[in-house]
């Protein structure tokens, strides 16, 4: 009874400091929530917290606020992430169902995420090396030359104009089109890279060896592996008061993506959502920062990570819920491409 009692006083520091921005005092939690208890035992409470790590007192007289501690055993004890509002979940389908590309996607995805938690959103763009290949479409602009069109389980699009040293015929098209396609279709990159370098020696600068080498070229462009958008920094004037501890680190940290790219960490199998506080990251200099990171990708394959960061006092159940529903919306997306 006694540690359910101090859970819930310790929840209640934590919903009010992040709703009002200041030190929590003992008789403004008798106030504004049902503890069933008396501002004594509240005092007592708070105390014991205290003495737990779990609180701290910024200065004399003040009221307290939690430690790194204290919103670990706030964000562990969440018996479950609090389900998105209808309204939220049609922005979402509003927002995402418009997209008409990986890059459109991954940009309207940053500013949702951006406006629903109001920290910074950070989207990593699915890792190209672990995708398969969906489908390869040849189009045929003139005799002799093709559109070779690569089309990736992410749902990133490749596309490369490619000349022939001969005119092509429809039935031969159709036949080289069958031909890359049984050899790449289903298989991650890697295993469709070899499959198609297997058919260049034996048709060397044949329509086919033209499209495969094409191809291979198109598959080893690992641009996008390390490519991140970011959104939201103006969210961070929202905390000025806390500028030089939090704020001003946050904010150079953006301009390196392999900093961002750290902060969100491995991209990990299934829908694991990972909240990383303050100190628990990897960078010192970012200790007043909080990570909220999850995975995204086709079924139940994760291809890359997105989230949010921003100051530790932060709403932890509704960043959490934003991201879990951001990642499960734009994961139903690129399986239906």
């Amino acid at each position: 009874m006694q540690e359910e009692r101090r859970l819930a006083v310790l929840r209640a520091i934590v919903e009010d400091y992040v709703s009002t921005e200041e030190p929590v005092g003992s008789k403004a939690l008798v106030e504004r929530h049902g503890l069933g208890v008396s501002p004594a035992t509240v005092r007592n409470d708070m105390a014991a917290l205290e003495d737990e790590g779990y609180i701290t007192q910024p200065h004399t007289s003040a009221g307290r606020v939690p430690t790194d501690k204290g919103y670990r055993l706030f964000v562990d004890r969440l018996t479950t992430v609090k389900p998105m509002s209808a309204a939220e979940k049609r922005a979402i389908a509003t927002i995402l169902d418009g997209a008409v590309d990986l890059d459109d996607v991954v940009n309207r995805s940053v500013r949702l995420l951006a406006q629903l938690t109001r920290q910074v959103a950070v989207v990593q763009y699915p890792t190209l090396s672990r995708s398969t290949v969906r489908h390869v479409e040849l189009v045929s602009l003139a005799p002799n030359r093709l559109l070779v069109v690569l089309i990736l389980s992410t749902g990133r699009v490749e596309q490369r104009l490619v000349e022939l040293g001969a005119d092509l015929a429809d039935e031969d098209l159709v036949d080289l089109r069958s031909v890359v396609n049984r050899a790449a279709t289903g298989e991650v990159i890697a295993e469709a890279v070899t499959a198609l370098r297997a058919l260049v020696p034996d048709a060397g600068t044949t329509p086919l060896g033209t499209v495969a080498e094409t191809l291979v070229d198109a598959m080893s462009d690992h641009r996008s592996d390390e490519r991140i958008v970011v959104g939201g920094a103006a969210n961070l004037a929202r905390y000025g008061d806390n500028f030089d501890s939090a704020v001003r680190p946050l904010l150079e940290a953006l301009e390196e993506h392999v900093i961002l790219l750290k902060l969100l960490g491995e991209a990990s199998t299934g829908e694991l959502l990972t909240v990383r506080i303050g100190h628990e990251g990897p960078y010192q200099e970012l200790a007043s920062t909080s990570v909220v990171a999850t995975g995204y990708g086709p079924g139940d394959e994760s291809l890359a990570r997105l989230g949010i960061v921003g100051p530790t006092r932060m709403d932890y159940p509704g960043s959490m819920a934003a991201v879990r529903a951001v990642a499960r919306y734009v994961s139903r997306i690129l399986d239906e491409a």
